[in-house]
């Protein structure tokens, strides 16, 4: 983080949760920071270029939205095509996260995670039905790892004071 000058750091600490849920979340964010809001995208736009930030986006809360049914589904999918076909499942609009794991073997084959959202267990299956076809041949078994608390629900958080 040695690249990074006060004002980054001042920038991270005020969006590591998402952008605000406001009309004009970057003048808010400017306001908090001492930036302009021009240079508060200006910022944004070049920590994520470097790879420093990942995305820009409000964080919201699904069982807020009425999204309480949430399930991990795990996938066996031939390595000739994981990376592939993780693009496109990761690529829908109802997979909040999807990502490559190694294998666990013998007890644990998937390798590929899919985080999915909804109203209902149902609703969720159905989804996953979908991305059971999508993965067609290349998927030999699955299944779902259903949520039955929130046990944490932050990412890494940086504090400029700890920089």
């Amino acid at each position: 983080m040695s690249n990074l000058d006060t004002y980054d750091l001042k920038l991270i600490e005020a969006t590591q949760a998402g952008l605000p849920i406001v009309e004009k979340p970057y003048e808010a964010i400017a306001s908090q920071t001492g930036l302009s809001e021009q240079d508060v995208i200006d910022r944004l736009s070049r920590l994520l270029k470097q790879g420093i930030i990942r995305k820009i986006a409000a964080a919201p809360n699904h069982y807020a939205l009425g999204l309480c049914a949430n399930g991990m589904t795990v996938w066996d999918v031939d390595d000739r095509f994981a990376n592939e076909k993780g693009q496109l499942v990761g690529a829908l609009d109802f997979v909040s996260h999807c990502y490559l794991r190694p294998r666990a073997l013998p007890h644990w084959p998937y390798n590929l995670f899919a985080m999915v959202h909804g109203r209902s267990r149902e609703e969720v299956e159905s989804k996953r039905k979908q991305i059971s076809k999508l993965l067609g041949d290349a998927c030999t078994s699955d299944d779902i790892l259903y949520s039955k608390r929130i046990l944490k629900k932050t990412g890494l958080r940086v504090s400029p004071k700890g920089a």
